[in-house]
């Protein structure tokens, strides 16, 4: 198994998943990490941005994910998946539509399909970190990605926020960590913040008060800079690296590696069960 693997979920779409995922990648690759991206999502949203949505669509079955998930295809060399991204120390193991039939709902009942992504990852060396990017639900992919990883970042955009919601998640890495007892929470990663917004603030501030020391003290915010070298096919790390969102990838990175290297937090973090789910509390 690779030194550390950090998967990113959340059951909603537009939280920052996979941009997150590609940005901290490049981070990651600038400070000299060797890092193997994992396009676990169906949308192929990682993919394609490092190649275009052309290049990942016509890609085939055999060269995705796919090929892990589809008994058929008799990957006997998983490492052959990971190509490079174009860009020093950051390689990727892409997905398209090819996934999505294999992303089946109620994961737990799926047997030793369960584990597939682990013994994949079992077979791919060399990397010091990998980044699972996973696609808005919790079915198989997800799953799988919970029961191959050590560490699990939950992104959250300020806005929309429901203690209920985030409940099912942390059910999920509890439930997770059952069948793979190395998995904690590292911590909920606040993305696309823009602090002119009230609406912004009063939700970090209720976030903080509900997950305390889980919420990451860097924050990612609201920023041109990672659409335009997203638009580039470049992560904002090589793109604008003199940029404050370069910087702040830079810092999401260190805190990310303090947090994998300290005491890790529990799986569900406090506040988050039945007395705060319950309250329901507006915000604004």
């Amino acid at each position: 198994m690779p030194t550390t693997t950090v998967c990113f979920i959340n059951q909603k779409g537009g939280c920052g998943k996979s941009s997150s995922t590609y940005h901290l990648g490049g981070a990651l690759a600038v400070k000299g990490r060797n890092v193997l991206l994992v396009d676990c999502d169906p949308q192929g949203s990682l993919s394609q941005a490092f190649f275009g949505s052309a290049a990942v669509e016509n890609l085939s079955a055999r060269e995705t994910l796919a090929a892990v998930f589809d008994p058929d295809a008799m990957l006997d060399n998983p490492a052959r998946l990971a190509v490079p991204t174009g860009f020093e120390r950051l390689s990727i193991l892409r997905a398209n539509q090819t996934l999505a039939p294999y992303n089946r709902p109620e994961p737990e009942r799926e047997g030793l399909n369960q584990f597939l992504l682990r013994d994949a990852l079992s077979d791919i060396t060399g990397y010091d970190i990998v980044l699972i990017d996973c696609p808005p639900n919790l079915y198989l992919a997800s799953w799988n990605a919970m029961l191959a990883s050590s560490h699990v970042v939950v992104p959250v955009p300020p806005e929309d926020f429901g203690a209920q919601g985030l409940r099912v998640v942390h059910q999920a890495i509890e439930q997770a960590s059952q069948l793979n007892p190395r998995l904690h929470l590292t911590g909920h990663l606040v993305t696309r913040y823009d602090g002119r917004l009230a609406v912004h603030r009063a939700y970090m501030q209720k976030l903080r008060s509900l997950y305390h020391e889980s919420i990451f003290e860097a924050v990612v915010p609201e920023a041109s800079a990672f659409k335009v070298a997203l638009t580039c096919r470049t992560p904002v790390s090589h793109h604008m690296p003199g940029s404050k969102a370069a910087k702040v990838m830079a810092e999401v990175s260190d805190e990310l590696l303090a947090r994998i290297a300290s005491t890790f937090l529990p799986v569900i973090p406090p506040g988050d069960m039945e007395t705060s789910a319950t309250k329901k509390q507006s915000v604004g």
